[in-house]
């Protein structure tokens, strides 16, 4: 099996990609671009993925793209084994699927209403908030399922780490980084803690703040 990631030289949505793969101990050639230099915009990118964004990976030749749809994959592909992730078709499974989904499709949406509402370096024309406050809202709703779940066991799926609390993480830690907050969350803080502190999260991320 033959695995490329294309991925940013700084922080970007490839970076939870690269984390997974150094988590999950897979062998992959890493081909950094300078999103700012718009090196994903060569043609022979725009010919693996024509949204001209990374992550991009390529399998075996055949390019997938979109970061959740990446780590689904990686989990299914390699998490079973290294036991970052459930087997399929078991219950674990289903929750797995349902869990990395409701963090870019519920979580993320949330985050980035607040963030084109209200963050610097957005338009000040988009600037609006009540429509942040609402975000602010829907953030804390979305925040107190996970709260709930995780005053029964550490981690999402039980008493192990997985690459479910690592999609969720890199959603909720780039939230934070642009203004989000979890007062008033101490099971989803101590939760973020420990995420953030493997190894695999430093090495991409670098230390977290105290």
């Amino acid at each position: 099996m033959s695995i490329t990631l294309y991925a940013a030289t700084r922080p970007s949505s490839a970076t939870p990609v690269q984390q997974a793969l150094i988590e999950l101990g897979t062998p992959h050639e890493l081909k950094l671009l300078d999103l700012e230099a718009g090196e994903q915009q060569r043609p022979e990118l725009l010919a693996l993925n024509p949204n001209g964004l990374v992550p991009t990976m390529v399998v075996d030749g055949s390019p997938l793209f979109e970061g959740l749809a990446i780590l689904q994959y990686l989990g299914d592909a390699y998490g079973v084994e290294r036991g970052l992730w459930p087997a399929t078709n078991t219950p674990a499974h289903l929750l797995a699927r349902s869990w990395t989904t409701w963090a870019y499709a519920h979580l993320q949406w949330a985050l980035r209403i607040m963030i084109v509402s209200s963050h610097p370096m957005c338009p000040a024309e988009l600037h609006h908030p009540p429509l942040t406050a609402h975000a602010r809202e829907l953030q804390m709703d979305r925040l107190g399922a996970l709260e709930a779940l995780l005053a029964e066991h550490d981690y999402v799926l039980g008493d192990d780490y997985s690459l479910v609390d690592l999609t969720i993480a890199s959603v909720l830690g780039w939230g934070m980084s642009m203004g989000a907050t979890i007062d008033g969350l101490p099971k989803v803080a101590a939760w973020m803690k420990r995420c953030t502190e493997r190894p695999s999260h430093r090495e991409v991320y670098g230390t977290p703040p105290a």
